[in-house]
């Protein structure tokens, strides 16, 4: 039997006890050698040691931002202030350029006006990720040539100015398969710069970067394969770190791809507070208010911006701005799902006062393609196009009283015609051009006839040698005429027949785009067909015409309020004369403008008909086309004043010194044989002769 804990007997303790004052020797440590109490050789051994250590540490985590910051150089060739970046100069940059970083953030947008400063804030990223973060890269441009312009223009120079980027980063000027224009490596990563017309380039390849530069300047589908931008974001699948990175400037309302991204996200919008009250605020338009002169002109140079706060009611200028920007911060108005999405436009810029938008507002105000440009790049904001069409009761009662059709009225200094095709007649509108863009339906004509024959084409040829003579006494002719080359059934006749009338007739061809640099772009040239098919040795000229545009204008103008009390007449008012049938007028306006999905699914804007006939709108389309090639857009009210057949006054002229006395002094007669191309000189005048006037 064991014996119980208690009863076991405690054994004696060999260590000797020890009172407070003895205490057993601790041993002792040698103390740490420094470097310097090492001898020579150690002590370079131990330099040279901490200095591999060193070089093998991560380098310190950065935010695009900061990289920026401590390493990005501005080159001379693409910016206003070349040198060290500073992002203090535009701080709502470091919103977006930071959100790259955020390990919950997989896509970020900007829907931005100009000049914002993005396109450099895409070069900041780019070089965080080759320099900090490599990684393959995907840079989407609208086409190709823009993504080779941006390679050359733009990423070259930060390459060579940025000494970070160029030890990692061939020479530009070395042609090796690692580096050429669209293609670039780096330690670590590729980088490839496409363009989104391209199929080829946007084969499936694995990127964990994909950068969209201006999304609704990209074409709908890639040749055949579909939404380039979706095939661009499908190369990130592989990777749990990818980003997508979108941006640029906004173009029609319901159409528009950055608007589109930009709801998708958690919409965030830079708050700045007032630098009097402190009131936080989002700038809007609404609130830059500017004076006018005693005559009511108005003064640009006047603007400033009025604080959101009523009770404060302070009017700052550039400054007052600069500063509230300088303390603004972002702040979401969305539940965050994955998507930063941002919203900037010129207001808080540095580089932009507000008097020059203002100025530009009034420059564009009054033109509604003008308008929608400023929209886009000024605002940042998408355009709302007048689709709507308007009443035809309204405007069938609003008919000129004081002009009938077949009259020209007093102001009309130019006429233009659209012609417009059908299987059994050739329709002609002719409209008559004022100041302002003012214009007035002069007549409807109908050729009935096969326009595949040439019958009816020579009908038209009177057309156009009929004169008219306006309410002002001056006679006039049709300047331009536009003929719709059809949808194949007439487009040889056509061309054929434009080609006799080179000086007149214009061959034209719609399409359907909204984002057009131009209304009207061309002429290309076009080779005409035989009876055989056979390509003849003829060709003609072709211009494409943006007839989307123009019904949007043409809508737009229909629906200005007619003036009353003696006011003039609007830029743009549409005049209809007495005796324009109802039927006439449902036909122009018998489209309407419309929100439709596309086979990708996008939405997309189309013009549609709500009435069976729309001849009246297409003719009118292509009178507009005509006049537009014309350039009466650009005309000043000189020009104006000429093309009704008044003349300017005479500048005053300085008396002259009598001429001298001797045999050299012309002849009265202008018979004098010492000048040249005088009558018996025996030698023509410069730009004389029949060869100059035939030119």
């Amino acid at each position: 039997m064991k014996p119980s804990p208690s009863s076991r007997p405690r054994k004696s303790s060999s260590r000797p006890k020890t009172t407070q004052t003895q205490r057993t020797p601790q041993k002792k440590v040698p103390a740490r050698r420094t470097v310097e109490a090492l001898t020579a050789p150690n002590r370079q051994l131990a330099s040279v040691m901490r200095e591999w250590f060193v070089a093998f540490l991560p380098p310190p985590r950065l935010t695009v931002s900061q990289w920026a910051d401590a390493n990005r150089v501005l080159a001379r060739e693409d910016s206003a202030e070349p040198g060290k970046w500073d992002t203090n100069r535009a701080p709502f940059q470091r919103g977006w350029m930071d959100a790259v970083n955020d390990p919950l953030v997989e896509e970020v947008v900007v829907k931005k006006s100009a000049q914002v400063g993005w396109t450099a804030s895409v070069g900041n990223i780019v070089g965080y990720f080759v320099d900090q973060d490599p990684s393959p890269i995907l840079i989407v441009h609208p086409t190709l040539e823009m993504a080779e312009s941006w390679s050359k223009n733009r990423l070259a120079p930060m390459v060579r100015d940025t000494p970070c980027l160029a030890a990692k980063m061939a020479d530009p000027k070395a042609r090796t398969s690692a580096n050429t224009i669209r293609e670039k490596s780096f330690p670590g990563g590729t980088m490839a710069i496409v363009g989104a017309n391209s199929p080829s380039s946007l084969a499936s390849r694995p990127m964990r970067v994909v950068i969209v530069e201006e999304l609704d300047r990209c074409t709908d589908s890639a040749g055949t394969e579909g939404d380039p931008v979706a095939l661009a974001y499908k190369r990130t699948a592989t990777f749990w770190n990818r980003k997508k990175i979108s941006g640029g400037t906004p173009t029609i309302e319901g159409a528009s791809k950055t608007e589109e991204r930009f709801l998708a996200g958690d919409q965030r919008y830079f708050h700045v507070p007032c630098p009097h009250c402190g009131h936080e605020q989002v700038l809007k338009w609404q609130q830059v208010q500017w004076d006018r002169g005693p005559t009511g002109e108005h003064l640009p140079e006047t603007a400033r911006y009025l604080c959101a706060d009523p009770e404060c009611g302070t009017l700052w200028d550039d400054s007052d701005r600069y500063t509230a920007v300088a303390g603004g911060s972002w702040q979401a108005t969305k539940p965050f799902n994955g998507i930063a999405s941002f919203f900037i436009w010129e207001a808080y810029s540095p580089w932009v006062r507000l008097s020059d938008t203002v100025s530009s507002f009034l420059e564009a105000k009054d033109n509604p393609e003008r308008l929608k440009v400023w929209t886009n790049t000024c605002l940042g904001e998408t355009w709302a196009e007048k689709g709507e069409a308007p009443e035809w009761q309204r405007l069938y009662e609003r008919r000129s009283r004081d002009l009938m059709i077949g009259e020209v009225p007093e102001w009309g200094a130019l006429l233009t015609a659209g012609l417009d095709c059908q299987r059994d007649r050739v329709e002609v509108s002719v409209w008559a051009w004022g100041p302002g863009l003012q214009s007035a339906l002069v007549e409807h004509v109908i050729f009935d006839g096969d326009p595949s024959q040439d019958d009816v084409w020579d009908e038209v040829d009177a057309l156009l040698q009929r004169e008219w003579t306006s309410k002002a006494g001056m006679p006039l002719r049709i300047a331009r005429l536009a003929a719709d080359t059809g949808d194949g059934y007439s487009t040889t006749q056509v061309y054929r027949w434009a080609r006799k009338h080179p000086r007149h007739v214009m061959a034209v061809k719609g399409t359907h785009r909204f984002d057009s640099s131009s209304p009207v772009s061309g002429p290309t040239r076009v080779g005409i067909k035989g009876k055989g098919g056979k390509v003849l040795n003829r060709t003609v000229s072709l211009w494409t015409v943006a007839v989307s545009v123009f019904k949007s204008e043409t809508y737009s103008w229909l629906n200005l309020d007619q003036p009353v009390d003696g006011q003039a007449y609007p830029n743009g008012y549409i005049h209809l004369p007495q005796g324009t049938s109802d039927t006439w007028i449902k036909q122009l306006v018998a489209e309407t403008l419309m929100k439709v999905k596309n086979r990708a699914g996008f939405t997309k804007l189309e013009w549609r008909k709500v009435q069976e006939r729309n001849e009246a709108l297409d003719c009118r389309i292509y009178a507009r086309a005509a006049a537009y090639a014309i350039g009466i857009d650009r005309w000043n009210e000189d020009k104006w004043r000429r093309a009704q057949g008044y003349s300017p006054a005479p500048a005053p002229t300085e008396p002259r010194d009598p001429l001298p006395e001797g045999p050299r002094a012309p002849d009265p007669s202008g018979s004098d044989p010492f000048r040249a191309g005088s009558p018996s000189s025996g030698r023509p005048r410069r730009g004389g002769g029949w060869l100059h006037r035939r030119r």
